[in-house]
């Protein structure tokens, strides 16, 4: 995608998502810079909570907002944990020996002696998936190595490195021609000049310090501190923010809400370079994602809306294009951009729906009853008239559950809604109830800790009273001894 962009501006997502683990675990958004998330390898962790529906609300605890799994980043504390002053040392030590063993600048001088080698010099080790120089062929002497690199080559670092294969943690499937080949096109119809990718891992070394940052999409963390952040800043508003368009393709398992929150500091970063007769403009985003989160990022972006375009990749064994039914690719477009100006490939079945001022897919047929058409996964779906809504061609109407589902569902099975209140109009963080459950869990909290620390300070006593009791015995053996031996 680089070689049709007039700049190229890039952010890498460290590791492939955040903590999504089970339905039961809710990521907290707090803002209060008077209490900061400690810090993982990663950069800042995000707060957790483990909610149980009916139950009250447990111990709140930092994780890393990174990868999802223990063995790839073991951080953990309680929010009220205090730690340590040698923990704390310990901690610091350990992230900094986690950072990349080059800094910005070292791969930026790497790079600028690379390019400058005649073309037989310039090698790359697929072993370690790196840019060699003369200096570092000796150790690699073992190693498979790619020689003759070109420049060429250079501006398209996804075809010289291995995709990661670690699903929770840095997992990267590649866009496949089709679909790169149509963002390209797509982004230059509509007339933009940059772009700023969100989710390009291990770039580090194919790029000048003003077109990269080391960056967590996660936390909103620049790894390389304020110098990175105006990189970014400036990259955004250059030609006061015209002409910028952010894609991002995030990891499937990151959770939603943490995404959003970044995305929105991006756009205020954005907004900053406006003056404020633009105020009501938004930061142009296509965001890549599954289409069953559309209500989820609808919630956070009202502004957005889902294309039919099926994004397909070359490294994944489901998420290809030119399946049928429910093998077809599941990973649409989410853009603020107006629908009716994004036009479609017609070649590959899409057409233009007058009535909803949009393309869709070939199966995706207008409802007279919904007045819009419906379908998101491709194939055609059937109005409810006792739903009052379109469902999946699978689905059928349950008069138990009172709604559509598939024909062999559980109707006893765990239902979607709040924790706190039960009612499925709405998630547990947007109840109106939840102060009132924070109150009350927190209340809860307090009596269990005096409990626990009562039963601390007993347990503490009686062992005092043992270690008393064993001196004592100690001391009548040792005048026994003295007597016999007397």
């Amino acid at each position: 995608m680089a070689t049709s962009r007039d700049r190229l501006g890039t952010l890498e997502a460290e590791g492939s998502s955040g903590r999504q683990g089970y339905s039961g675990v809710e990521v907290v958004l707090s803002s209060d810079p008077a209490t900061p998330a400690p810090l993982c390898p990663h950069g800042p962790t995000l707060l957790f909570v483990k909610v149980n529906q009916g139950k009250e609300e447990t111990r709140r605890f930092y994780a890393c907002s990174a990868c999802r799994d223990r063995k790839d980043c073991n951080f953990f504390q309680w929010e009220d944990e205090k730690l340590s002053g040698a923990r704390l040392a310990a901690r610091e030590a350990h992230n900094r020996s986690c950072q990349p063993p080059l800094s910005r600048s070292q791969c930026v001088e790497r790079y600028l002696k690379f390019i400058e080698l005649p073309l037989s010099q310039r090698k790359f080790c697929q072993s370690c998936q790196q840019l060699l120089l003369p200096d570092d062929e000796e150790k690699h002497h073992e190693h498979q190595v790619v020689g003759d690199v070109s420049i060429t080559q250079l501006k398209r670092p996804s075809k010289l490195l291995y995709p990661l294969e670690n699903k929770k943690t840095n997992a990267q499937y590649l866009f496949a021609d089709r679909s790169c080949l149509f963002l390209v096109d797509l982004l230059s119809n509509l007339g933009f000049r940059r772009v700023l990718c969100v989710g390009t891992p291990r770039y580090s070394q194919f790029y000048m310090e003003d077109s990269f940052c080391h960056y967590n999409m996660f936390n909103h963390h620049f790894f390389d501190g304020k110098a990175a952040l105006e990189v970014c800043k400036t990259f955004l508003q250059e030609d006061k923010g015209e002409g910028v368009i952010m894609v991002t393709d995030p990891p499937f398992g990151g959770l939603v809400e943490p995404l959003a929150v970044t995305f929105k500091k991006l756009i205020a970063m954005w907004k900053e370079g406006h003056s404020q007769d633009n105020s009501q403009k938004e930061l142009p985003i296509f965001w890549i994602f599954p289409y069953f989160f559309e209500s989820r990022i609808c919630q956070f972006f009202p502004s957005f809306c889902m294309l039919d375009y099926q994004v397909d990749y070359d490294n994944h064994a489901l998420y290809k294009h030119g399946k049928t039914g429910r093998k077809q690719s599941p990973v649409r477009i989410f853009t603020n951009i107006p629908p009716n100006k994004i036009i479609l490939p017609i070649e590959e079945g899409y057409r233009f729906c007058p009535l909803c001022q949009r393309y869709v897919s070939l199966e995706n047929q207008h409802c007279e009853h919904c007045n819009s058409c419906t379908s998101k996964d491709g194939r055609k779906w059937n109005h409810c008239f006792l739903c009052k809504k379109c469902v999946k061609p699978s689905w059928i109407h349950c008069s138990i559950c009172n709604h559509c589902a598939l024909p062999d569902h559980s109707c006893k099975g765990p239902k979607d809604g709040c924790f706190i209140c039960g009612e499925l109009d709405h998630k547990r963080s947007a109840c109106p109830n939840i102060s009132t459950s924070k109150k009350v869990n927190k209340a809860v909290r307090k009596q269990k800790q005096r409990k626990s620390n009562k039963m601390k300070m007993e347990t503490t006593k009686g062992q005092s009273m043992n270690h008393t009791s064993a001196t004592r015995k100690k001391k009548r053996r040792e005048r026994t001894h003295q007597y016999l031996c007397s």
